[in-house]
């Protein structure tokens, strides 16, 4: 039996909506790089009219809303997360015509928008820092400046370090120091200045009257810092994030920005949402941003770093779902976005990618689909020093620096770079043979990952048991060691993490599977790393 028509016996069968809230409880986003998702000019790099050209992929893989990185002016430092003007487009992208195509063009398909906004940093370009930089006092005052330590001053102020590696703070002509938690192209802003409050609102209400359905913000944990800006007193700061309380990150005054915001967005008609970017160290930590007056999600990176190991992934999971609910807010599931190692490659093999997305969406909540995730792709790990654009693989002791491999432009069709993603090359080098990874070659194979991923989706819209968090409680049953087993409303789920089968009874009647399942409807065999969904 074929995924397709598994999906549509069972669509069929079903004639129960969940209930729901708001239509991003158990939505599928699905996260567009646009430097790397499709080239219209040939210039090699991705922009705005590519992604709606595209657009009909997304819609027939069943995703529910499209979250675009940022596509707005910028040098370029952090591949757009430098931004000089919040309210243009880059020329590299299109330009704001294009921005609102791709919106009504989204809507007509049934798609939903988020773009990002960045609003713990700008770019150095942005003209407030080109003023500070120049001395205007004014414009100082929206940024992180202060003198140094030591004798003339020659000393940072503290002991901060970079994300990217190095201090997290740079010295300009007259002697004084500027903050900048990431690359040195991006200066922090200082949001206890009530002009940055002001200047943010305005921007988000410009993107909405556009028509743009949300926004995640990136950074969420950042923009208040430490009264004080106290040492942190070791090194490897970079290390701790989301481990342990840190000066810089997850400070309680966020949240007064982020109800601030939460009003603004509801004082639009429609539901548009805000979506928390956030490291904290703790589940109840990261609960906070979603509390009923804050941002409607939080990515759950617990998730994300999480072994492949069942025991621990039950933790998570159990960890994860109790913090959200003490709020009233839905849980987050993510497995791979534009800034780690592909999860395919992190857990070693395409058979655990497959097995793994299985499991993300039979959770109860909203789960997050990275580009190229639906195909199966790995990390390039390979790409040559002289072609990468991290701005961390060019400083030390900060991130790994090799985030330009989870990056590399998608393949639509062909044999040959690029693979159909422009008329030109790709600002990336492809691999060769990624030809048989592509969207074309992957499309009508029921044993295809992209087949399974479409499969899956459209089990998950037509059941209420897979998703929704309101259909009601996820419980496990006993099992072996190495294995996970629940039940949801309607359904049951396996996930055989061992590299061997499992022989166990049968908890129903499987609808889909990330490998061929042998049952004869008393037992079944799991195969090894694998997941599988039941009907009982």
């Amino acid at each position: 039996m074929t995924h397709e028509s598994t999906a549509v016996q069972l669509a069929n069968a079903s004639s129960n909506a969940a209930a729901s809230t708001g239509w991003w409880r158990d939505a599928v986003i699905y996260q567009v790089y646009v430097r790397s998702f499709a080239d219209s000019d040939g210039d090699g790099v991705g922009d705005l009219r590519g992604v709606r050209e595209r657009l009909p992929h997304l819609a027939r893989l069943g995703v529910d809303a499209v979250w675009l990185t940022p596509f707005y002016v910028s040098p370029q430092a952090d591949g757009g997360y430098d931004v000089a003007d919040y309210r243009a487009v880059d020329p590299l992208f299109g330009d704001l015509s294009d921005a609102d195509d791709l919106v009504r063009a989204a809507h007509a398909l049934g798609l939903r928008i988020i773009v990002d906004v960045v609003p713990n940093h700008t770019s150095e370009q942005h003209a407030w820092f080109r003023a500070a930089r120049a001395g205007d006092p004014r414009a100082r005052a929206r940024y992180h400046f202060h003198p140094g330590r030591g004798p003339g001053g020659a000393q940072p102020p503290n002991d901060w370090e970079s994300v990217f590696g190095g201090p997290a703070w740079t010295r300009v002509e007259d002697g004084s120091w500027y903050l900048h938690l990431f690359a040195p192209e991006q200066p922090d802003l200082d949001w206890e200045h009530p002009e940055v409050a002001a200047e943010f609102a305005s921007v988000l209400r410009f993107w909405l009257d556009l028509g743009v359905d949300g926004f995640r913000v990136d950074v969420a944990h950042g923009m208040v810092k430490a009264a004080g800006l106290p040492d942190i007193g070791r090194g490897a700061q970079a290390t701790l994030i989301g481990t342990q309380p840190l000066p810089f990150f997850d400070q309680d005054g966020v949240h007064e920005i982020h109800r601030t915001w939460r009003r603004l967005l509801d004082s639009y008609e429609g539901p548009r949402i805000g979506v928390a970017e956030a490291w904290a160290p703790t589940s109840e930590r990261l609960a906070l941003y979603v509390r009923p007056d804050e941002l409607h999600q939080a990515f759950n990176f617990r998730f994300l770093n999480c072994p492949w190991d069942a025991a621990a992934m039950r933790t998570v999971i159990d960890e994860s779902l109790a913090a959200t609910a003490s709020v009233g807010a839905p849980t987050t599931w993510v497995l791979s976005n534009h800034d780690v190692v592909r999860h395919r490659t992190r857990y070693g093999s395409l058979a655990r990618a497959r097995a793994a997305a299985l499991l993300m969406l039979a959770l109860p909540g909203s789960a997050y689909v990275y580009q190229g995730e639906e195909l199966g792709l790995p990390e390039v790990a390979d790409l040559p020093a002289e072609v990468r654009r991290d701005p961390a693989f060019l400083r030390t002791a900060g991130q790994d620096g090799l985030r330009d491999g989870c990056r590399v432009p998608l393949p639509w069709s062909g044999d040959r770079p690029p693979y159909g993603f422009g008329p030109g090359g790709a600002w990336l080098p492809q691999p060769a043979g990624w030809g048989g990874m592509s969207v074309a070659a992957q499309t009508g194979d029921p044993h295809s990952t992209l087949e399974l991923y479409r499969a899956a989706l459209e089990l998950r819209r037509a059941l209420p048991g897979l998703g929704s968090p309101d259909a009601g409680p996820l419980t496990w049953l006993p099992a072996p060691e190495g294995v996970l087993l629940f039940t949801r409303p309607g359904l049951a789920c396996t996930l055989n993490s061992r590299p061997a089968a499992v022989e166990l009874p049968a908890p129903g009647r499987p609808v889909l599977s990330s490998a061929p399942v042998e049952t004869d409807g008393r037992t079944v065999l799991l195969p090894p790393d694998s997941c599988t969904w039941w009907a009982i």
